[in-house]
């Protein structure tokens, strides 16, 4: 759970409404605290959800679970605890 305050993704409307399905896990059926954050600041989730979308699918020669694999290593090496 977020110290972040969040609006319950199952209140989201307009511009979060649409993002919703781009954004919920599909396995759990809900938004992860890391993106649930921005739900204050519809621009800065569709900008977050855009990095992440482009490292996720920028290169044909990493699998998608190598480069998650990188991601956890460089939040490790960040001291980032998500």
């Amino acid at each position: 759970m977020s110290r972040i305050e969040v609006i319950p993704d199952d209140s989201w409307d307009g511009a979060l409404g649409e993002m919703h399905p781009r954004v919920v896990d599909p396995t759990y059926g809900r938004v992860d605290n890391v993106l649930a954050v921005h739900s204050l600041n519809p621009r800065g989730m569709a900008a977050h959800l855009g990095l992440y979308e482009s490292a996720m699918a920028g290169t044909a020669t990493l699998r998608k679970v190598e480069r998650e694999l990188i991601a956890l290593v460089v939040s490790l090496e960040n001291d980032c605890h998500y």
